[in-house]
């Protein structure tokens, strides 16, 4: 009974830990493709300026996440998570506070850093609440939290937007869930971890997975295309499809592909078929951006939304159960921070390089770009990456 009792998946804290993460990303989601809309209404900002000020939040997030998993590691998890994740809440009241772009700018940069701490902390003490032998499989079922929540905020905040026009009012929103969040992260019951050894003794491989170099890459390539398309789809969907309410149809269209694909893919993780299902979600998502990019009709819009979801869905578990094979467990924060620093590097050039090629050449270049980096994640996977995890992972 009590290694029946251990092996359990949906353990208590393994739910709590989730919950957490789906208000961590419900109050995300809130506000990402609104910001945009805020930025051009409330400042008269162009997409340049757009883009610039946008990708602050992923560069601090960026910066902070390869200590965050060194210290992850080093310390007490769970009192890492809950300060982090009570930082992350507080800035939510700092939105009320920008009166011009600069104090948004300085702001929503900020921001960043708490929210990129979160997020390693948060899946890293996940993943520790797990039994051994259900923790690849755990490992894809964690992120249903983050594609649940990627449905339903867009969703509440494009019709809250529409029915009010009130950015203090999504503003007032993301702060209490963000708070209903932390409050849930209170309520996790484990015990401290011993520290990892020789901690005091700093190298790269502590803040960064050199065995995951190549697979970074490839995570790297493929969210630049997602930093592209979900910054830019709401004013694109606006001023060129006269589609006002439909950015929250996109993410929701998304997030169902993620979520069944992560159902359907959870099944193949648990055998091992971790390689696989990558190349199968790489596959998927690629088609769905070349499909986006090509055709500038409402069906393809949502279209490429459902494939690029079914892709991400199969992709992105496999790819972090990659990292994880690749590290020893007292690495498994750095491995946790590797990935997420990987996609947020991606995402940051995406919101970058996508803003200023919308401005020059307009949004179709961007999007095309888009496609190309995607495919060239993809083929770096198959002729390197892909062998490369074969030779190095652990178990």
């Amino acid at each position: 009974m009590e290694k029946e009792k251990k092996e359990r998946l949906w353990n208590g804290n393994f739910v709590k830990l989730n919950v957490a993460n789906f208000l961590l990303f419900f109050s995300f989601y809130m506000l990402m493709p609104l910001l945009p809309i805020f930025m051009s209404e409330r400042f008269m900002a162009d997409k340049q300026t757009i883009g610039m000020v946008l990708s602050g939040y992923t560069i601090a997030a960026l910066v902070v996440r390869p200590f965050s998993g060194y210290i992850v590691d080093s310390f007490s998890r769970k009192k890492v998570l809950m300060l982090v994740y009570g930082l992350f809440a507080l800035f939510f009241g700092g939105y009320f506070l920008a009166s011009s772009v600069l104090v948004f700018a300085v702001i929503r940069t900020l921001h960043g850093a708490p929210f990129g701490a979160t997020t390693v902390a948060n899946s890293t003490l996940a993943i520790d609440s797990l039994a051994s032998s259900r923790r690849t499989e755990g490992i894809g079922y964690y992120g249903l939290s983050n594609n649940i929540a990627s449905a339903i905020a867009p969703t509440i905040a494009m019709y809250l937007y529409v029915l009010f026009h009130d950015f203090e009012l999504l503003f007032a929103v993301s702060l209490v869930s963000s708070c209903l969040g932390w409050l849930m992260v209170r309520s996790v019951n484990v015990a401290d971890r011993p520290p990892v050894a020789n901690k005091k003794q700093i190298s790269l491989d502590r803040f960064f997975l050199l065995k995951g170099w190549s697979e970074a890459i490839v995570i790297a390539l493929l969210s630049f295309s997602y930093g592209v398309v979900s910054t830019y789809l709401a004013i694109y969907g606006k001023e060129e499809l006269d589609i006002t309410t439909g950015t929250g149809t996109f993410f929701l269209l998304l997030s169902l592909g993620l979520m069944s694909s992560r159902i359907m893919g959870g099944r193949s993780l648990r055998k091992g078929r971790i390689v696989e299902n990558a190349s199968k979600g790489m596959f998927l998502s690629m088609f769905g951006y070349v499909l986006f990019a090509a055709f500038h009709h409402p069906l393809a819009y949502y279209g490429s939304a459902i494939i690029i979801g079914l892709g991400n869905g199969h992709m992105y578990p496999a790819m972090q159960n990659m990292f994880i094979n690749l590290a020893p467990n007292s690495q498994r924060g750095t491995a946790n921070a590797t990935i997420l620093t990987s996609w947020d590097l991606g995402v940051g050039l995406g919101v970058i390089l996508g803003g200023a090629i919308a401005e020059s050449f307009g949004y179709h270049a961007a999007f095309w770009v888009a496609a190309v980096g995607n495919a060239l994640g993809v083929a770096f996977f198959f002729a390197y990456a892909r062998q490369s995890f074969v030779r190095n992972r652990l178990r």
